[in-house]
């Protein structure tokens, strides 16, 4: 089981924190999926001593066949949060602006890279300013981290991956995204609508309300009527790995880390036109 307190933390508990001698590293990892930049929301006010981080060029690969956010390369991972000051073994609060997507997203990618003492600051920004802390304008600029980076330690689906593990009726892939584009109703984003035959749809409100999880035993009552069994396996995609990034970090909190993500996701799946698309209806199991 993940205990909440690993993952998750509030703003008055992170406040006490970062008045600590030896405070946890803070990344500020701003971002919108159609801009503007999130530097530009850092710039005019952030969390005291956060270091921005930005997700599309630093926390991801660059886009293309992989997905538009895929794995990013393991040395160019490890020299950006070594700028940024990640210590080995060192704490990590990651916050976003709280829709707690990029958050999550950059909490997954610091996990797969090895670094397990990463946790979200809960509510994000706006529930930092709404406990009303202090914010700053100032850029620090901290000494070298010395973070190695060792990807692989958190599960990954590539597409023959998820398509298997959709077919398979032992366990269960979710479909993240929102019912009409699962659906094949309208996709506003990739080429192609519809969504991986045999996935099943819990859109991401159903386990997260403006960047705020419920508590576990309500998370855990949702993914099971979605079809997620106790020791069966789960995995979850979305249009690109970071709406799903956020399914997999409510999938630890409800006691599931082994839950994998689909890193490329709908963007992926849609690059290869001989992989089948299924429309309508949400599948149940």
């Amino acid at each position: 089981m993940s205990g909440t307190e690993d993952l998750l933390v509030e703003p008055d508990r992170l406040a006490a924190e970062l008045d600590r001698a030896d405070p946890p590293t803070l990344l500020d990892v701003r971002w919108r999926l159609a801009g503007p930049p999130g530097r530009e929301d850092y710039l005019a006010g952030h969390l005291p001593g956060a270091v921005f981080v930005d997700l599309d060029t630093e926390l991801c690969g660059r886009p293309g066949a992989a997905g538009r956010h895929p794995l990013p390369d393991p040395a160019a991972l490890q020299a950006a949060l070594r700028a940024a000051g990640v210590r080995a073994g060192h704490p990590v609060v990651v916050y976003d602006g709280g829709d707690g997507m990029s958050a999550a997203r950059a909490w997954w990618t610091l996990r797969w890279a090895g670094h397990r003492a990463v946790r979200v600051l809960h509510g994000g920004f706006p529930a930092w300013v709404a406990a009303g802390l202090p914010l700053s304008t100032e850029a620090p600029a901290p000494p070298p981290g010395d973070v190695r980076v060792t990807p692989g330690e958190l599960p990954v689906l590539d597409a023959g991956e998820a398509a298997r593990l959709a077919a398979a009726g032992t366990g269960v892939l979710l479909d993240v995204r929102a019912a009409p584009r699962y659906q094949g109703e309208t996709e506003p984003i990739d080429p192609v609508a519809g969504h991986i035959p045999g996935a099943v749809n819990l859109p991401a409100p159903g386990y997260v309300a403006e960047g705020r999880f419920p508590a576990a035993e309500a998370l855990r009552e949702r993914f099971a009527a979605a079809g997620v069994a106790e020791g069966a396996p789960v995995g979850a995609y979305c249009g690109s790995g970071v709406t799903a990034a956020q399914a997999v970090l409510a999938l630890h909190l409800a006691g599931r880390p082994d839950a994998a993500l689909y890193v490329g996701s709908w963007s992926n799946w849609v690059a290869d036109p001989d992989r089948p698309v299924a429309t309508g209806e949400t599948s149940r199991r």
